[in-house]
């Protein structure tokens, strides 16, 4: 067989095998694939955040996305968010949600638009070709609400993201590394806060018979936060910033550490993915018992589903 029929029927193997190139396998974590030009791909996703350790504590964080191949190498997208929000906490130190639902007794419980998210990412290396994939990718997000309780807010981030993934035994086993970092300015009455997030994903996945994936997640969630109230900075904290010309990482005010299992399903068009993560570790902030509870939950459990078409 000639080296061009060769790559050819390994091309359409890959294809019938793996489904959409673009697919998300894990809840957090993403491959370095982009969509091939002109494919666009429809998704929608849910990713529900459960229980503070106090009281009942229910966050859905829902979205839906289009995303477009500009170039084989170049996806362009665009998100909206709805935030579903449904708590009533006990503990006084769970702020916002505390104050949010009234203090004492109270509850909130409320679906609302939050906000959008334009995206890039752009391939610099293929998974299937070179060593590892490599993409890189920019975001500018907006929000209208605050992800913890649901209050009003004026945010504006922007992030910046790298996508690694490797893949081994013949494309049955794939590993993917997010790291992301997030450059969060979010204002409210009388408050202004600056925020550096790092997140670190990392997904392993394992084709254990056809169209069918097996894997595993670890996320990590970090904020290095600055609180300006009424232009006075926090006693005691160094502060964050990213201005131009005045860039510093303050003192980490909380992280989180989730891990659990995931599972993936995807045909030519279509692709589903589902998964459960668990907090194992944290600190900052509210904490107890070596895990976090202002900034993160107990359990994540989520759902996407997406399809591409011409």
């Amino acid at each position: 067989m000639k080296l061009k029929q060769l790559a050819t029927a390994t091309t359409l193997i890959l294809t019938s095998t793996m489904g959409s190139a673009a697919e998300s396998m894990w809840l957090y974590a993403e491959g370095s694939d982009t969509l091939p030009k002109g494919k666009t791909e429809l998704e929608l996703s849910d990713i529900s955040r459960i229980s503070k350790d106090s009281g009942h504590y229910q966050f859905n964080d829902i979205r839906a996305e289009v995303e477009y191949g500009l170039t084989d190498k170049l996806t362009l997208s665009g998100e909206v968010l709805i935030y579903d929000h449904d708590y009533s906490v006990k503990d006084p130190e769970l702020n916002p949600m505390y104050e949010t639902q009234g203090e004492e007794g109270g509850s909130f419980n409320d679906t609302q638009y939050a906000g959008y998210e334009l995206s890039m990412k752009y391939n610099l290396m293929s998974p299937y070709k070179d060593i590892f994939g490599l993409s890189v990718g920019l975001s500018y997000e907006k929000l209208d609400k605050y992800r913890l309780d649901g209050a009003d807010i004026d945010q504006d981030s922007f992030v910046t993201t790298l996508y690694f993934q490797k893949n081994f035994m013949d494309d049955t086993l794939i590993l993917a590394v997010t790291p992301k970092v997030e450059f969060e300015r979010r204002k409210t009455p009388g408050v202004l806060e600056e925020e550096i997030a790092l997140d670190f994903s990392a997904g392993l996945a394992y084709r254990f018979m056809p169209k069918w994936y097996a894997g595993l997640e670890f996320r990590h969630q970090s904020d290095y936060l600055s609180v300006q109230e009424n232009g006075e900075f926090e006693e005691g904290v160094k502060p964050s910033s990213f201005d131009l010309g005045d860039f510093q990482i303050g003192d980490q005010y909380q992280h989180g550490n989730y891990f659990g299992p995931t599972v993936h399903y995807a045909e030519k068009e279509f692709w589903v993915t589902g998964g459960i993560l668990f907090q194992v570790s944290g600190a900052g902030g509210v904490s107890s018992g070596g895990k976090n509870y202002d900034e993160h939950e107990k359990v994540h459990v989520g759902l996407a589903v997406g399809y591409e078409f011409d």
